[in-house]
């Protein structure tokens, strides 16, 4: 394996021992090529270095890189390299060493790795440079190799290695992180191998870099697949992007690399089964770790949504493994983590080899359907980051006949709701609703809750005549089946009440919502979440009617509370301020309509999605304002802006869309009569 030199063969002779794993189309890396050459050969009191980094980032040939320059710019320097792959390796190099300078052998019996360190320790030796490559194994290393490193005034010693831990124990504070290639030496690395003409469109390439974390052995790996096969960058993404299958086979496909050790791996699924167990060994809880987060969303995992260990002392340092081998990165703030797309694959290959996935997602249903929270207001935060981590482990099909699924999807669908994305949360709370049918009789709780959340869902959606036909059948069935002063029943019919107003059924609207009224002023606090809602619903179904005095003096009561009790951005207390905008708009009031909704509509610019039909609406409606009060520039441009995120966003047929574009005629028609 070794690349010599000729030079005299006495002791005082230069000699370089370096394996034959020159790669071609070696590629940048200059900024941490200088930094070892800063550290080991400019900074005076360096004799130990370690350069750590994920498996199959390249350590290998940015220090074969690092050990030409040196033969190059420092000629008296004598250069050693041992793989530490195992303790055979290690002997069988140090053997071939010892050939190289001619170490005579010891009468005692003395080891090649003896006689290697002997010499190299001796003032004679003069300078020299000795390379551990793939010190991977802690208890190999630490047990068996490092007593015979050589330790000299004229020498440095460099181990390259994938854990953190390991780099940190052997050379304290000189540690070298090597990192995933730039954007730039990624597309230069890619052309080098396939061609130009295999790339095809720049994004496509940009996007399969991304997709293999610009590692360069997933590099290599996809340019060979992509020669083989006489194909292009586009094509190897779509398979990727086929089904887990597909991405599976590509990441465990193996190939010939003349630029790694022999016998080694070359796939990087394969390649990170090393990895795997050696922490499975190490740390068992780190293992089990991540295997929970192989299954969430890979960017952005919050800690709280981590299964807890035994103490915070073992999850700290579960953490600290996952992240010492590069399999985890710790953000910024440290109570979020982001994990590669191949780093989740390549384990849950790993796991599916055990035969646990059915039994992990099982585990990760049940969990995350304890942990994710209601869709309160106060709980916004936290399930805006637990929902993209709940849809992937949704999407798994080994949870299909979990009632706990279900729960979660349940959770899952409304707060995707009160975010505004009502299409979605028709998809979803419609598959709740079908598993509850199937499964439980007309009568039951959670089917009932099941249909009522659908409804609101469809009328969020447009779809008026579905969700009063949903309704009318939850409220029959309350109403044969609980009391008047139930809750249950009263959201029913506050709900169904709602739906008659959107579908233009006011008569009935008012008479339902004036009974839910008269039963919650009786049975109620005044400040009562629940009844607030329904004097809210009332005041709205009165102005549809026409009472215009009695939807002011209830709505300024309702807006009078909610500002006293609700925080400023609340839901609830803005839906209030808007409902009674609208009112003052249309009693004639127009400054005061504009100074609320202008204050309204800044509010949830400021905490809602551009495409919340929350945030719409109190544009369309300060929009409407505006043209009353003759500002007719500010409605056409509020309007378009409207129109084009709804023409985005809705069903061509939605009424809130073509609510919008016949107001923006309006305005313009308007714009087009002025002076």
């Amino acid at each position: 394996m070794n690349e010599t030199e000729n030079q005299p063969h006495d002791q005082f002779a230069v000699r370089y021992v370096i394996p034959p794993l020159e790669n071609r189309h070696f590629t940048g890396r200059e900024s941490t090529l200088d930094e070892l050459k800063e550290k080991l050969f400019l900074e005076p009191n360096t004799k130990k270095l370690a350069l750590f980094g994920l498996g199959g980032i390249g350590k290998t040939q940015v220090t074969l890189q690092l050990a030409r320059w040196v033969r190059e710019h420092i000629p008296d320097c004598s250069i050693f390299w041992a793989p530490a792959l195992s303790l055979e390796s290690f002997e069988q190099a140090c053997s071939q060493i010892a050939k190289e300078l001619q170490i005579p052998q010891n009468a005692d019996g003395e080891s090649a790795m003896e006689s290697v360190q002997r010499q190299l320790n001796s003032n004679k030796a003069g300078r020299w440079l000795f390379i551990v490559d793939n010190a991977d194994d802690v208890d190999l290393l630490f047990d068996k190799l490092d007593q015979y490193f050589p330790a000299s005034n004229n020498g440095v010693t460099l181990l390259t290695t994938r854990s953190r831990e390991v780099a940190l124990s052997f050379a304290g504070r000189d540690i070298v992180e090597l990192q995933k290639m730039t954007t730039e030496e990624g597309i230069a690395f890619l052309t080098k191998i396939v061609g130009e003409d295999s790339l095809c469109d720049h994004n496509s390439t940009i996007q399969l870099l991304e997709e293999l974390n610009f590692l360069p052995l997933a590099i290599v790996q996809a340019a060979y697949y992509i020669c083989r096969n006489s194909g292009t960058a586009t094509q190897y993404l779509q398979l990727m992007h086929k089904t887990e299958k597909d991405r599976m086979r590509l990441a465990s496909r193996e190939f010939h690399d003349s630029t790694r050790y022999r016998r080694l791996a070359n796939a990087v699924a394969t390649t990170w089964l090393i990895s795997f167990n050696q922490i499975q060994f190490s740390d068992p809880s780190a293992a089990d770790l991540l295997g929970f987060i192989a299954y969430l969303e890979p960017k952005g995992i919050p800690r709280s949504i981590l299964p807890t260990l035994d103490s915070e002392e073992e999850m700290e340092f579960s953490i600290g493994t996952l992240c010492s081998y590069g399999f985890l990165t710790r953000r910024d703030n440290e109570n979020m983590f982001d994990v590669h797309s191949l780093v989740q694959l390549s384990t849950r290959m790993w796991i599916t080899d055990a035969r646990k996935t059915k039994q992990i997602i099982a585990i990760l249903t049940q969990y995350m359907d304890k942990r994710f929270p209601s869709d309160e207001y106060t709980n916004r935060d936290t399930w805006r980051i637990y929902l993209p981590h709940a849809l992937e482990i949704l999407r798994r099909e080994e949870s299909q006949d979990m009632g706990e699924r279900y729960t979660l999807l349940s959770k899952v669908g409304k707060c995707i709701l009160a975010d505004g994305r009502a299409k979605e949360a028709v998809t979803i709370l419609g598959n709740v609703c079908a598993w509850n049918e199937s499964h439980y009789d007309e009568e039951q709780c959670d089917r009932l809750a099941s249909q009522h959340e659908l409804a609101r869902a469809y009328q969020s959606n447009g779809q008026f005549k579905q969700a009063v036909e949903l309704l009318e059948h939850v409220v029959d069935v309350r109403e044969r089946t609980l009391d008047k002063e139930h809750p249950d029943r009263l959201a029913s019919q506050h709900e169904l009440a709602r739906v008659y107003q959107s579908n233009g059924q006011i008569k009935q609207a008012v008479e339902l919502l004036e009974y839910v009224v008269v039963v919650q002023e009786r049975t109620l606090d005044e400040e009562h979440p629940a009844r607030l809602a329904s004097q809210h619903e009332l005041a709205r179904a009165y102005q549809s009617n026409g009472q215009i005095k009695q939807v002011v003096e209830l709505l300024e009561h309702v807006v009078e509370i909610r500002e006293r009790t609700l925080d400023e951005e609340h839901p609830d207390r803005l839906a209030s301020q808007h409902e009674l905008a609208r009112v003052y708009q249309s009693n004639g009031q127009i400054k005061q309509a504009v100074e609320l909704l202008e204050y309204v509509v800044v509010v949830q610019e400021r905490t809602l999605d551009e495409e919340h039909p929350a945030r719409l609406a109190s544009q369309h409606e300060l929009a409407r304002a505006y043209q009353s009060n003759g500002q007719i520039k500010q409605a056409v441009e509020l309007l378009e802006h409207m129109v084009k995120v709804e023409e985005r966003t809705l069903d061509e047929e939605h009424p809130d869309r073509l609510a919008s574009q016949r107001a923006l005629q309006g305005a313009n028609q308007s714009t087009k009569a002025l002076p």
